[in-house]
């Protein structure tokens, strides 16, 4: 009986450091359909019609340095209407790449008090002298996904319960199951 190992990365693009030109290398990447389904289901979205990305590599030291941005066109559900709904993502990349020795555990006194969201990431390891395109390429989608997508013209309006008028404090539905005091 045989094993088949099933990736848990959707999309995978290997690009070895060694196979980067010293000139760098440009790559544009276009998902087939059985990807954006897999990557479609890891997002938790209806569908991916359209996944690519663009990608130039450059050799930074004994890293890589990559930028470019990921496309894709989602198919979701609108959370107010349930109606079907398209959106495009567009998302930039500007990552670099160390060997994975480099990279080392910070030291306890050089982890800051505060983390500055707008300060730039830390490399990413190279893993055995490799960076995976699909796999960048798949989590900035993800991070680039609306999670509560809603059409631009959709109105939440709250359903009104039986003897609640829509200005009522929502407590006061509470306040009349209360019961009364008994009297004396």
């Amino acid at each position: 009986m045989t094993t088949k190992i099933v990736s848990k990365i959707p999309w995978s693009v290997p690009v070895r450091r060694d196979d980067v030109p010293e000139t760098g290398l440009h790559r544009e990447l276009v998902a087939d359909e059985a990807t954006r389904r897999a990557v479609a289901a890891v997002a938790g979205v209806k569908a991916l019609p359209r996944l690519q990305a663009s990608f130039d590599l450059s050799r930074q030291g004994n890293g890589l340095k990559l930028a470019g941005e990921v496309s894709a066109t989602v198919e979701q559900t609108c959370v107010v209407t349930l109606e079907p709904m398209t959106t495009d993502v567009r998302e930039s990349i500007d990552l670099i790449f160390v060997p994975a020795e480099a990279e080392a555990e910070p030291e306890l006194d050089q982890i800051p008090d505060v983390i500055d969201p707008e300060a730039p990431d830390g490399p990413e390891p190279l893993v055995n002298g490799t960076a995976d395109l699909g796999a960048v390429a798949t989590e900035f989608l993800l991070l680039g996904i609306d999670p509560y997508p809603r059409k631009p013209d959709a109105v939440f309006d709250a359903p009104e319960g039986p003897g609640q008028d829509a200005g009522a404090n929502p407590f006061a539905v509470l306040a009349k199951l209360k019961p009364e005091p008994p009297k004396h």
